[in-house]
């Protein structure tokens, strides 16, 4: 039988770790977010890129989706606490929402069945997610807010400087933002399964 003491003991010594582990993700995940780019010749340029995701998608595969989703909120919400918001949160929310479907999906998938290939199935499947996602989040809460400071003529405008024959914000959305946000999530996979083998041992402890 088990000891009761020794699994207690076990069950506290992984959720201390888990939750140290979350901490320092959703840290580094902000510092990632808070230094974005732009990439001028893709899409005008107040959108940016960053991989503030690769944090969120390796805790996702090394914790489970839910603490994916915790680090997708605590960064978000260190980034507020430091800089403040020029959005009206909209910015924020979008953020969350899409990195939150990402790494969740991601992670949902591969702990149904723990491999190197559905962890590429999932980190796939969740890039497209959150592409199809930034569709509506862009229309309904992110340009909204941003029409408040810059016509939506002048936004469409800057699109149609990349490409002339796009009419109408949600054709923008469509044509730029969603390809865009699917590399975005693409090279954050590609990243992830780049270092989450040598930083197993933190992720997952040193003994595993």
């Amino acid at each position: 039988m088990s000891n009761p003491a020794a699994v207690s003991r076990t069950r506290s010594t992984i959720s201390i770790r888990a939750i140290t582990v979350t901490a320092m993700l959703s840290a580094v995940a902000c510092v990632l977010n808070i230094f974005d780019f732009p990439i001028p010749f893709l899409i005008p340029t107040f959108v940016k890129m960053d991989i503030a995701d690769l944090p969120e998608l390796l805790a996702a595969f090394s914790l489970g989706p839910g603490y994916g989703v915790a680090v997708t909120f605590l960064k978000n919400l260190l980034k507020l606490v430091i800089k403040g918001t020029s959005t009206a949160y909209a910015g924020e929310l979008c953020n969350f929402i899409l990195g939150a479907a990402f790494s969740f999906t991601a992670g949902m998938i591969y702990h149904y069945k723990k491999s190197r290939k559905s962890a590429l199935i999932g980190a796939l499947a969740g890039a497209v997610v959150m592409a199809l996602l930034s569709i509506p989040c862009n229309y309904y809460i992110s340009y909204p807010v941003y029409t408040q400071f810059m016509a939506i003529d002048k936004i469409i405008a800057m699109y149609q400087a990349l490409r002339p024959n796009v009419n109408g914000l949600l054709e923008c959305l469509i044509v730029f933002n969603a390809p865009f946000t699917l590399l975005k999530g693409l090279l954050t996979a590609a990243l992830c399964f780049l270092i989450y083998k040598p930083l197993s041992p933190i992720l997952h402890g040193a003994g595993k």
